[in-house]
């Protein structure tokens, strides 16, 4: 065997035995990375460690092993993408490890964790009690995805039939009490209406560390000197409350009125605007 088959076998040789030997430790040692990118990236590392400090003389096979693992990293990358069977050959499938609320032991022993490791992986989703637990698994970059049980989960508006607006993105308008003008217009705003409302809540633009301009086109300020206090926007709420009062206000004429064409008219009417307030409600809020 000549010195180049020799580089050429030590160098596939080396790769089967760190895959093999990672798989067999597995996948806690690795986080957010392939078997493949995690060994390659550990033996180039040593490879160019070797050749920078001089004890591999020859720095053309250092580099020919370099590139014979890189080349053989996005081989193996590239044929996860085509074939699902050789990437859950390579990278691995998750492994289920709670089931109705019961940690199943042998999965859990077969990726080496330990109930402690999996204790620590479930309270860092701010999961304490395993009971709570529907269904949980290892991923196989050793991270683990938990579904709660239905009962344990958080209610969301759409649990509870509500309608709630769509969010856009908010616009920073000031940085260190200067104007942004373009995230301005992109929020649909000018200069006059910035100043006006810096007015209102009683500050200067200088003292302005950051301002933003969120999805329902209200200023929020962020002051340099923090002991003075910014009022919330509340231009919604005072909406909302006018609403609630004329509704209320339509309410009462109904009843007072003994004339029943007028009665039905305020009825009707405080209905529909009992209507507009439940619609409304969503977005008025907070």
């Amino acid at each position: 065997m000549n010195e180049w088959s020799e580089l050429l076998f030590r160098t596939f040789l080396f790769i089967l035995s760190l895959f093999l030997v990672t798989k067999l430790l597995g996948k806690k040692q690795i986080s957010q990375l392939t078997l493949f990118e995690y060994i390659s990236g550990i033996t180039i590392g040593s490879i160019a460690g070797e050749a920078i400090t001089g004890l591999e003389k020859n720095y053309l096979q250092g580099l020919t092993a370099i590139v014979i693992f890189g080349v053989i990293t996005f081989l193996a990358d590239y044929l996860s993408l085509k074939s699902k069977k050789f990437r859950d050959w390579v990278e691995g499938k998750g492994t289920v490890v709670i089931k109705d609320g019961k940690i199943l032991e042998d999965n859990l022993k077969k990726e080496r964790y330990t109930v402690d490791e999996l204790s620590s992986l479930l309270r860092q989703q701010n999961i304490f009690n395993v009971a709570d637990v529907e269904f949980a698994l290892i991923e196989p970059e050793g991270r683990i995805s938990a579904l709660l049980k239905k009962e344990n989960r958080p209610l969301t508006p759409k649990d509870l039939q509500m309608k709630m607006p769509n969010e856009k993105e908010p616009q920073t308008v000031i940085i260190d009490g200067k104007i942004l003008d373009g995230e301005l217009t992109e929020a649909g705003k000018g200069r006059g209406w910035l100043y006006s409302e810096l007015e209102k809540r009683g500050v200067t633009l200088d003292n302005v560390f950051m301002a933003q301009v969120n999805s329902y086109g209200e200023l929020t300020v962020d002051l340099y000197d923090d002991k003075i206090q910014v009022p919330s926007p509340a231009q919604r709420p005072l909406l909302l409350a006018s609403l609630k009062k004329a509704q209320a206000d339509l309410e009462i004429f109904s009843l007072s009125t003994d004339c029943e064409k007028t009665k039905a008219m305020y009825k009707k009417n405080a209905d529909l605007l009992q209507e507009t307030i439940n619609k409304l409600s969503p977005y008025l809020n907070g």
